[in-house]
């Protein structure tokens, strides 16, 4: 199907789309499904969140994120994904505002795309549930159907997912003023940003401090999980 949209609108999708950080509740998850011992997942959340608290760029806590992958099987990570959403989303995974924002975009017509940190993994089932038109996200290395622990390019957050979105914009020839963008976490605020029509979701102080001097629209948040922000 040919895609010739008017207006096109992006969206973060942990603690935006969703209500938690899709990348650990998802390898809680996965490393439960394989029989991993809990105290290996308590050990992984506490260092990279360690690293985070030390001032380690996200960038980088997102790249050690996927060495915790190294070895894993695209196939067992891809129906891990599934079974995950599955569980997930009786549980309120989807977070209703933002939900309902990319639905009425979605039935105007507009391009609607997700934008995130996190891996197609989780975000596939996702992306397929809401009928998102594109995902873009960071991408796991793999070779012969197995993870080197690596990724293929940088991850999807910052500066990346503004230049991401800039570029799509520039495919359907949209410009910023027929593009609205939804985020929740001051690294969104590149993408925000590069659009005309930004919302934050949630209290993030940052954000918060541009929405009220710029007159941006704002929707509220899902609860606090106390998640790590290791994803987007």
């Amino acid at each position: 199907m040919t895609i010739d949209p008017l207006r096109a609108a992006f969206f973060d999708v942990d603690e935006t789309l969703i209500t938690c950080k899709s990348m650990m509740s998802f390898l809680a998850f996965h490393w439960d499904r394989e029989g991993r011992d809990p105290a290996d997942l308590t050990a992984a959340r506490t260092s990279l969140g360690r690293r985070l608290r030390s001032g380690v760029p996200r960038e980088q806590v997102n790249r050690d994120y996927y060495r915790l992958l190294r070895g894993t099987r695209e196939a067992d990570l891809e129906e891990s994904g599934r079974l995950w959403f599955a569980r997930e989303r009786v549980r309120g995974l989807l977070h209703p505002p933002v939900r309902d924002a990319l639905r009425r975009h979605a039935h105007a017509g507009h391009l609607t795309v997700l934008v995130s940190g996190s891996f197609a993994a989780c975000l596939a089932p996702i992306s397929r549930a809401v009928g998102a038109d594109l995902l873009v996200c960071t991408t796991p290395e793999a070779v012969g159907g197995v993870l080197t622990g690596e990724i293929t390019d940088r991850p999807m957050l910052g500066e990346a997912k503004a230049e991401a979105t800039q570029r799509i914009m520039a495919s359907f020839r949209l410009t910023p003023e027929q593009c609205f963008a939804y985020g929740d976490d001051a690294s969104d605020l590149p993408l925000l940003s590069g659009v005309g029509h930004p919302v934050v979701v949630g209290t993030d102080p940052t954000l918060t401090v541009h929405a009220r001097r710029l007159h941006w629209a704002r929707l509220p948040g899902p609860a606090s999980t106390g998640a790590l922000h290791a994803a987007a």
